[in-house]
């Protein structure tokens, strides 16, 4: 039987030399790599105590969905900054060469409310660290973080080490 890891496609030298980039694509594009995924994500998230789910843009989404859907939770959209059409509030964060921001709608975490935040990946920690800002600036608590992979040589736990953070494949590298 194939594991999850099975489904991951490894490119060497991309996007540039010495880096190996672990592809998704692989896992989504697979009916049965994305049922592990999804499957491994709700199992996790059995563990949890949660009222909503919180996904980064745009693979976030992809994952997240799913989980909000099958565990009977909503699910918010955490979107890169002007994409979202009501009332925000914003966090900046560093990316590798520079800065990004992301927004999520002032009144979709309510006060109290404990949030699952689900992505595809967990690299330097940055934009689940935003995510879970803008959850707490709501007033939310953030219940857990859930990675289908993470790339332990980046150190995004060490980052996020005051949340509990669970993912379903870990790569010792970059």
């Amino acid at each position: 039987m194939k594991k999850l890891e099975d489904y991951v496609l490894t490119i060497p030298d991309f996007p540039e030399p010495g880096i190996m980039f672990r592809d998704i694509t692989s896992v989504i594009q697979d009916p049965d790599g994305l049922k592990m995924s999804v499957d491994g994500l709700v199992k996790k998230a059995s563990e949890i105590d949660y009222d909503l789910v919180v996904g980064p843009e745009s693979r976030g989404f992809i994952f997240g969905v799913p989980v909000a859907y099958l565990t009977g939770r909503g699910f918010v959209p955490v979107r890169k900054k002007g994409k979202l059409p009501r009332k925000t509030i914003s966090r900046k964060y560093d990316l590798e060469y520079g800065q990004a921001e992301v927004e999520i709608h002032e009144d979709a975490v309510r006060p109290g409310q404990k949030v699952l935040i689900v992505d595809d990946l967990i690299a330097t920690g940055g934009s689940a660290e935003a995510a879970a800002k803008l959850v707490e600036d709501l007033g939310g608590t953030v219940a857990g973080m859930l990675f289908v992979m993470e790339l332990a040589g980046l150190k995004g736990r060490e980052r996020l080490k005051d949340y509990r953070v669970e993912s379903l494949i870990t790569y010792e590298g970059k």
